[in-house]
């Protein structure tokens, strides 16, 4: 066990695991939204777990696995958005998707991107609904409370991050693991690369 042990710390990166123990060390290795890739009226509390105020934030992970998930669970109703964006979306215009770096799913059910509409969801999103993410570099897919929405996004190209944006009292809160759904087949949260030196 002692064994098995060692090499998943080793795998993550970690050529040294004397020192583990710390809550720096394993801190590093989650995935949350992050201070130094959010819009200027941001508010992040709770760890990076949870988004308020006014803009975006990325992931302090972009999406390298194949099959990657998240979710967010609305706290309190306003204007939101989730998706995926490239580290240069400007994350102090909200709505974002009227940009070419931004594909969301907004409160109003529209999936945009580039000022287009992709698609639109008949759902009202309320307080404590959950909404997942999943993405395999081919489409992003969301989900309501676990149930697909059936509206898959193609065509998505470069190094893509995890976005969420608040507007207007909207509060959301981030899961990057331990999710209150299941995850699509095959896929599971976001991976922190490591550089093994």
């Amino acid at each position: 066990m002692e064994f098995i042990t060692q090499f998943f710390w080793r795998c993550l990166g970690y050529s040294d695991i004397s020192g583990l123990n710390s809550s720096e060390d394993c801190e590093s290795t989650l995935v949350r939204l992050d201070s130094l890739k959010m819009g200027s009226d941001v508010v992040l509390v709770k760890n990076g777990k949870r988004i308020c105020g006014t803009g975006g934030a990325l992931a302090n992970a972009s999406i390298v696995q194949d099959k990657a998930y998240f979710e967010i669970k609305i706290q309190s109703t306003g204007i939101w958005g989730v998706g995926v964006a490239h580290e240069i979306a400007d994350l102090d215009r909200v709505p974002l998707g009227e940009d070419a770096h931004s594909w969301v799913l907004r409160h109003d059910g529209l999936i945009k991107h580039n000022k287009k509409d992709i698609s639109s969801v008949k759902h009202k999103f309320t307080e404590s609904d959950v909404i997942g993410v999943s993405y395999n570099h081919v489409e992003l897919n969301f989900y309501i409370n676990g149930n697909s929405l059936e509206t898959p996004v193609r065509g998505i190209k470069g190094t893509l991050f995890p976005l969420i944006y608040v507007d207007e009292s909207a509060i959301i809160d981030v899961l990057f693991s331990d999710f209150s759904c299941m995850p699509p087949n095959g896929y599971s949260e976001i991976m922190v690369e490591k550089q093994i030196f």
